[in-house]
């Protein structure tokens, strides 16, 4: 059982030998053939993806995300195989999944409240490692290192008065930091101060890019302010070479392999609407809005993704209606989506035909995974408690 960490807020020598297997010997099945599930219609997915991974965040303070994924060979979508796979894991996973990313034949957990980055198998999701980081919430990769966004600690506690208003008894707002892990040893092998609550972070030509959204800062005096910054990192030295303002409460960061890099915002949850913003790596001073209302968003290659809502400030639980664009050179098209009454929440593209989408519905129960193949739902699963990130092996 993982340790769970007290903040409040979304917040001996073993050596291994392989052996070489004579050209005509089939490989062993993986460890988790065994485990079973509903079975959905995978004959158009794209070939070369072996699994999809979605992680369920679970709910804060619960201890309940999960690990679910979508075997290719035979359509199985198997719920909860984290535990499992590691019945010795006690209680589970740990508390609020907060990002998971493939790397070569690992999956790279992050695991918010409870402090802890996973390490997995791809192959049959056995427990690698588990390395203690602060408050951590999202992951990426270059050939060396993952590097993980921290909140570094940053808390708030209160209460809520007679009047319904919320009193504010204690905090701490360090600035967050982005942490490296060493790809071979999975090791901490360096950390860097960033802005506050940083949360998305991408690679892209030796530059580290964090999305620092100030999610506590704007709850905690003096200021009460988000941050609106992207802190860059050089790989090489590991140090801050500059600060780009962008918008308020960033999210999400994406690298279209090609210079340009994409922000998500949250905005204030007031009257600065979410968003999408563009930068080109070369000349960062030109950050640009691409368009408003994007409540969820995922790349492929060169191509973001993005589903949004104009009435994402109508908090009465009434039907939303939702619309699709995609991204690409910085210029935005619409898509068709039926999504009737899919509430997105998490987003993953497998090819231009073929999306997943997560709904969280009501946040406590068991959420559901829809796919779509040409803008109409193909199937739907019932998977774990706020099911909210992919990631394909």
């Amino acid at each position: 059982m993982k340790n769970i960490r007290s903040w409040w807020w979304l917040c001996g020598l073993l050596t291994v030998w392989a052996c070489q297997k004579a050209p005509d010997q089939p490989a062993a099945p993986s460890e988790d053939a065994r485990l079973t599930g509903k079975t959905v219609s995978v004959a158009d997915f794209p070939a070369g993806i072996r699994k999809v991974f979605v992680l369920n965040e679970g709910s804060l303070g619960s201890n309940n995300a999960t690990l679910d994924f979508l075997r290719l060979s035979d359509g199985m979508y198997i719920t909860g195989a984290f535990r499992q796979m590691n019945p010795d894991a006690g209680a589970g996973l740990g508390d609020v999944g907060n990002d998971i990313a493939v790397h070569g034949d690992e999956v790279w957990m992050v695991i918010n409240n409870s402090g802890i980055v996973e390490v997995l198998s791809a192959a049959d999701e056995t427990e690698l490692a588990a390395i203690p980081v602060p408050t951590p919430r999202n992951i990426a990769f270059d050939d060396r290192y993952a590097y993980v966004t921290s909140w570094a600690g940053a808390f708030t506690t209160g209460s809520y008065d007679e009047n319904g208003r919320y009193i504010l008894t204690d905090y701490a707002n360090p600035k967050g930091r982005l942490y490296r892990i060493d790809l071979q040893t999975r090791a901490i092998a360096g950390q860097v101060e960033v802005g506050y609550q940083p949360e998305g972070v991408t690679v892209y030509d030796g530059k580290i890019y964090v999305a620092n959204s100030g999610g506590l800062s704007s709850q905690i005096p003096p200021d009460y302010a988000y941050d609106r910054t992207v802190s860059v990192i050089d790989a090489a030295t590991f140090r801050v070479t500059g600060t780009i303002p962008v918008a308020v409460n960033l999210k999400s960061a994406f690298s279209d392999g090609k210079g340009r890099l994409y922000f998500t915002t949250l905005g204030n949850f007031y009257d600065v609407h979410s968003a999408l913003y563009v930068l080109e790596a070369d000349q960062p001073e030109r950050v640009s809005k691409v368009t408003d209302y994007i409540s969820v968003a995922a790349i492929l290659g060169d191509t973001v993704y993005c589903v949004g809502t104009e009435s994402e400030f109508d908090w009465s639980g009434a039907p939303r209606s939702y619309r699709a664009l995609t991204v690409q050179n910085g210029a935005a098209r619409k898509m068709t989506l039926q999504l009737n009454a899919i509430q997105p929440y998490s987003l993953a593209v497998l090819d231009a035909q073929t999306l997943l989408v997560g709904d969280a519905g009501d946040y406590f129960n068991p959420g559901s995974v829809h796919c779509l193949r040409n803008g109409t739902v193909s199937w739907t699963v019932t998977a774990g408690v706020c099911p909210g990130h992919f990631a394909c092996w």
